[in-house]
């Protein structure tokens, strides 16, 4: 039996605030006492600063504040522990994760404690050889050359095994954390992580670098003998970056205590970068674009947006693709032109991170469209070569696309020559709102060696035999817990405004929202009814460049990774538009753009579309016409079209939509009067005297193949234009 295969969904537009009479005065009100546009204030109010009071504070922090970090549960145990190993000089190891979280955790306590004269150094496991997480190896190994305390920081909340070992060899834990918790804590000297059930704390949403700033911050009072906000104060002034890209990468919300940070790092790393940092910024644009901005004393614009996309996959890399303790250097590192090399090896591994993750996605979406997942709510792939370091991104992707949790798993790296039923895979998941992946392989954990994670992402390990058996458990959870309206593909916008209002000046003050992130997103607009006069392929077809008119004023607007033929869209088009706001900066020239996020015909041309096809379903069925609605093709129409469709086949394009057709014909002279009715009769009479072969692949979707015939045709032979002549009013 075939199965039916995965078909992408339309994204359904979720639009956040809608203006009521009530509401729209509120806005005009937070407008006017603060003195900024309208569409600002219409965006703070729909995040929940609803008055001039609470928007203001929101604007320029006021509510913001860095709680006490000894309300944190073993916080003082922690400290203690840390004093203790200081003072007898024991040598410390801060064993880390190999994301950016991860790397920066690790920088910033080593940083503290080298500053404090701790005998220090740290392990980062390698995702490959190693794997995910805390491991008996490693700490035996750590254990026999001198480490007395092992502090792990965004790892090792799940390690109660390997923490019980680790007493047998003399050798003490600190875990600090932030991953959800199990319900066997390590029985460590202390366990800090917000997500422990017995934890005060007010939030809860750190990072894993977070934990380790608010650890910083204990530990200053008791080393500096400071109050509680001057110590805060002093790790602020020198980590705060550190702290902002690990929490900016890892997608935590940016609010509260983050946004604080976030903000401070951010001004930090404009102000005066690191050495690390400023190198990986110039080697991210490279040397000479880097030298040329330089003479104009113009600076990269660092933002949680640039963090995210720019040097966070950079910082990535190292650990996906080679070793963490390269991105562990590059910030450890005081001399510029070594830095700068770390920073260039971490862009040619970002590159190859990059090559690996496009083999991989291809692998995987061949996978699903041979298999079919239609009626699996959760996609699980896996092969024996695909890398572990970019297997996560790829699950990402695959999520993205089709709506639902995915889990790729792969078997790299296991030393037999051929699959043995006791190979260890290592998977990587994405999951979607309506489904705690940690929750569901708790559920599975009798098919997994080992498993940890947050709510939307996890990774896992399992044994080649148990492989199908999680599969199917892991969907048999999914079916009880996932909707079908959960596995349709939304996009969420904040408001509707007008082609004109998305001017430079919006552009310039929107940044008085900033720092963006989970939280605080950066603001999405919807325009509806554009216009579209240009469509343009970029880099290869991989991107999109269009431009729109509301008949007033142009603008262009960019779809990153989006192919213009999956579209179904066409110059002179009616759309709408969600997209992000933009500012290109190109020879001093400072321009609006659209940064695309989501584009589809807009409902009048939907309406009327469905207008020309229920006119045609009617004259199908007998109803009569009139002469002037031009429904009769004559011999030169269906030459024109014959031809096209024939130039169309033999270039290698044997499948085109009924929209596909009228646009080739509207770039044709004297075939652009051929609507959609008639093409639809020229179509139905060519398959009925043989003219081509023809078949209907989907909804208004055709096939088409060369007949070849000698002599003329015939059109007179035609029962359906004869039938169709006698239905035309005279």
């Amino acid at each position: 039996m075939n199965k039916r295969k995965i078909k992408t969904k339309e994204k359904k537009w979720l639009i956040k605030n809608t203006v009521s009479e009530e509401s729209a005065l509120k806005i005009s009100e937070i407008s006017e006492s603060l003195g900024i546009n309208p569409i600002i204030a219409n965006l703070l109010y729909g995040r929940g600063y609803q008055d001039v009071v609470s928007a203001k504070k929101f604007l320029y922090m006021e509510s913001e504040i860095l709680t006490d970090p000894y309300s944190m549960v073993d916080m003082k145990p922690a400290v203690e522990r840390i004093a203790e190993a200081i003072r007898k000089n024991e040598k410390i190891t801060i064993y880390g994760d190999y994301d950016v979280d991860g790397v920066t955790s690790v920088c910033t306590l080593y940083l503290y404690l080298k500053s404090y004269g701790a005998d220090v150094n740290y392990y980062i496991p390698n995702r490959i050889g190693d794997g995910y997480g805390v491991s008996e190896a490693a700490i035996s190994s750590l254990a026999e050359e001198g480490t007395k305390l092992i502090i792990t920081v965004d790892t090792g909340i799940t390690a109660d095994a390997e923490v019980a070992f680790a007493k047998t060899v003399g050798v003490d834990f600190v875990i600090t954390d932030h991953h959800e918790c199990r319900q066997i804590l390590p029985e460590a000297s202390a366990v800090v992580n917000p997500h422990r059930p017995d934890c005060p704390s007010k939030f809860k949403e750190l990072a894993g670098v977070g934990v380790v700033f608010k650890l910083l911050c204990a530990c200053e009072e008791v080393f500096a003998k400071k109050s509680s906000k001057d110590a805060a104060l002093s790790i602020v002034s020198q980590y705060a970056d550190l702290v902002a890209i690990g929490t900016i990468a890892d997608v935590m919300p940016i609010k509260e205590e983050n946004r604080l940070i976030v903000s401070y790092g951010l001004s930090m790393m404009e102000r005066s970068p690191r050495i690390g940092v400023m190198a990986l910024v110039e080697a991210a644009v490279g040397k000479n674009e880097a030298q040329r901005m330089a003479n104009k004393r113009k600076r990269t614009k660092i933002t949680s947006g640039y963090i995210g996309y720019t040097l966070a996959p950079r910082i990535n890399a190292a650990g996906r693709i080679r070793s963490a303790s390269i991105a562990v250097e590059l910030f450890l590192s005081s001399d510029y032109e070594s830095a700068y090399k770390i920073a260039e090896e971490l862009c040619e591994a970002n590159r190859e991170r990059q090559n690996e993750e496009n083999r991989i996605i291809e692998e995987a979406f061949k996978k699903i469209e041979k298999n079919g997942y239609d009626n699996m709510p959760v996609i699980v792939l896996d092969a024996d070569n695909w890398h572990h370091g970019v297997i996560g991104i790829v699950s990402s992707r695959i999520t993205e696309k089709y709506s639902r949790p995915s889990i790729l798993v792969s078997f790299e790296g296991n030393n037999s020559d051929t699959p043995q039923p006791t190979d260890i895979g290592k998977g990587s998941g994405r999951s979607i709102k309506g489904m705690n992946l940690v929750d569901a392989l708790c559920y599975c954990s009798d098919k997994l060696v080992k498993f940890g994670g947050h709510e939307l992402a996890a990774g896992l390990s399992v044994t080649r035999e148990n492989l199908d058996a999680f599969r199917e458990k892991i969907n048999e959870y999914a079916k009880s817990t996932l909707t079908e309206e959960d596995m349709i593909p939304t996009a969420s916008a904040d408001i509707e405004i007008e082609l004109t209002d998305a001017n430079i000046e919006l552009a310039d003050e929107l940044r008085i929202l900033e720092p963006y992130g989970v939280g605080n997103p950066i603001p999405a607009f919807v325009i509806r009814g554009a216009t579209l006069t240009e469509i343009s392929p970029i880099s290869e077809g991989k991107h999109t460049r269009f431009a729109f008119t509301d008949g007033k004023r142009a603008i262009v607007g960019m779809f990153f990774s989006c192919r213009h033929e999956s579209l179904g869209l066409y110059v002179g088009d009616r759309v709408d538009v969600l997209f992000n706001i933009d500012v290109n900066e190109w020879a001093g020239r400072r321009n609006v753009q659209l940064i695309v996020r989501d584009i589809k015909q807009s409902d009048s041309t939907r309406s009327l579309m469905q207008r020309e096809y229920d006119r045609f379903e009617e004259i199908w069925s007998g109803a009569r016409f009139s002469p002037d609605e031009e429904i009769l093709p004559t011999r030169d129409d269906f030459a024109v079209v014959y031809r096209m469709l024939v130039a169309s086949v033999r270039s290698g394009v044997d499948t085109l939509t009924v929209r596909d057709i009228i646009f080739r014909l509207s770039q044709i002279k004297d075939a652009s009067k051929i609507g959609y009715v008639k093409l639809l009769v020229i179509i139905k009479v060519m398959q009925e005297l043989n003219l081509m072969g023809i078949t209907e692949t989907d909804d208004q979707t055709y096939r088409f193949s060369i007949q070849y015939k000698s002599g003329k045709t015939e059109l007179d032979k035609s029962n359906l234009l004869r039938r169709l002549r006698s239905q035309q009013n005279i």
